[in-house]
Parts: C-alpha cells; structure tokens; sequence
C-alpha cells in the first residue's frame, strides 16, 4: 500500500473521563480554524453509537495533514487518524491488546477461540451499561444474563485471574533483564527471570516443549525498570479494566435486585452534531 493511502500514518489518542466531554471537544474540534481538511462524515467511525462487532468502542477521524511550516510541507497530503475515547473504553482496548500478546488469540480481530471473543464483547457490555448509560453489542439481553454469560466464559478461559497474575509478576522481576511469564490454562502464573538472554532463550524452549496449552511470553530489556517500561500492559495496565469489570458486575447485578428481579436496560442515544 501507498504511504498516503494509509488512514493512520500518524495518529493521536484522546482520553476523556466519560462520553459527554469526548463529544463537546469533538464538536470544537471539528469547529477549529486549521487546514487540516476532515475526511470523513461525522458519524462514519462512531463505534460508541454503533460498537464493532468485537466489542471495541470509540471514535475515530481521519484528517488530511495540511501546514505551511517548510519542514511540514513535505507531508501535505498524507492522512492521519484521531481517536477519541474515554477511560473505560480505553481500559477494555488495552486490555484486548494484552491478552493478544500473551495469548494466541486475537479478539480485536475476531480470530480464533470464540470464548475469547465473547469475553471481550461481553465484557464490553458490562462497561457501557455500569459507567456510560449504554448499550454495546447485547441491547436485548438483560444485564443479568450478560453478567451470567461473561462469568461462565470466564470460568472457563480465566482471562481475569491471568490479568491479576501479570500485575503479581512485577515484584517477582528484581534485577533481572530477561523475564518469562508462564501462563497455565487454569490461570496460573510462573515468572522466570534471567540475567543472560541465552540462559532465558534455553528456558523458553524448555516451557515451550514440555508445557502444551500454557501461554509462554518472553520479555526482554536493557534492565528490568526498561522492561517495566516497554511492556507497562503487562504489569499495571490491567488494573483498570479489572476495577470496571468487577465493580461493573456489581452495579449491574444490584440494579436487577433494586428493580425487583428485573435488569434494567438502556439504549444508546444519538447525539447530533
């Protein structure tokens, strides 16, 4: 592909701490006095008025570059993508970025085992309703059978016990600049760290061979606050998503009792700009 057919050479994510300041600063945005032209209709990448199909939400827009700086000319004409979303559905985002790093599945592009795909999705749903008054993929189910199907898928597949089990691994690292994270299909977590690469490299492949089914990742760096660092979604960034999805679960479920065993259910409105 050409370089100035590409959506997202460049790009630049947005963080917002819930729907109704995402859009007011989209509005002034689209609003703003620049050259960059707008490529696309307003509404096109509202994934938050229209989920994808894997569960990702946000928006995105796509500008064409234009500046008169000498340095800057030079791009004219190539396109960039803007992302806009707020905290929680960055914290799904991410996550779904990890578990395709350290697993072989990938949901955000609806490949492989199924169960992970509707974890997230379903997991998606949850979010939407508990934090942003919405709806996701599942508008006609109840909250309650949406938290029912996400607890079951997780028993399952244990996405959430592998989430805290890498946060459990950043203590266990010291000095060491080679890591391995061992991930068994139950859930549980072995962290194997190394001072030289090819002592770590001798162990990865012994993991390899003898543990089938476990997810086995290793993690490199010039020192172990580098590896902190470049691979921070391993060790920290969980934290959010499992607050959402845990406190989530909860607001859902006491809605069903306040409302007398019946989930109350909401419908994503359509904002007009």
């Amino acid at each position: 592909m050409q370089l100035a057919r590409m959506d997202d050479i460049a790009g630049c994510r947005l963080i917002f701490p819930d729907c109704n300041s995402l859009r007011a600063f989209r509005i002034k945005f689209h609003n703003a006095e620049f050259a960059h032209t707008l490529k696309n209709p307003v509404d096109k990448y509202d994934y938050i008025a229209s989920p994808k199909t894997s569960g990702y939400r946000g928006i995105h827009d796509i500008y064409e570059y234009n500046v008169n700086s000498d340095k800057g000319k030079a791009y004219n004409g190539l396109l960039l993508e803007l992302q806009y979303r707020t905290i929680y559905q960055h914290a799904w985002a991410t996550t779904v970025e990890i578990i395709g790093m350290i697993t072989e599945n990938q949901p955000k592009f609806d490949a492989d085992d199924q169960r992970h795909i509707d974890f997230f999705r379903l997991s998606s749903e949850i979010i939407a309703r508990a934090y942003e008054d919405n709806t996701g993929c599942y508008p006609d189910l109840e909250s309650s059978e949406i938290v029912r199907k996400f607890r079951a898928i997780d028993n399952e597949i244990h996405i959430l016990r592998k989430l805290e089990g890498l946060n459990k691994s950043t203590a266990q690292m010291g000095v060491k600049k080679n890591v391995i994270l061992s991930l068994a299909q139950e859930g549980q977590l072995n962290v194997f760290t190394y001072a030289k690469g090819t002592d770590a490299m001798r162990k990865y492949f012994q993991l390899e061979k003898a543990q089938t089914g476990a997810d086995i990742v290793l993690v490199k760096g010039s020192t172990a606050a580098d590896i902190r660092l470049s691979y921070k979604s391993y060790f920290s960034d969980p934290n959010d998503f499992l607050k959402y999805i845990e406190d989530g679960c909860k607001k859902l479920t006491s809605s069903v009792k306040s409302n007398g065993g019946r989930s109350r259910k909401t419908r994503p409105e359509l904002f007009s700009q």
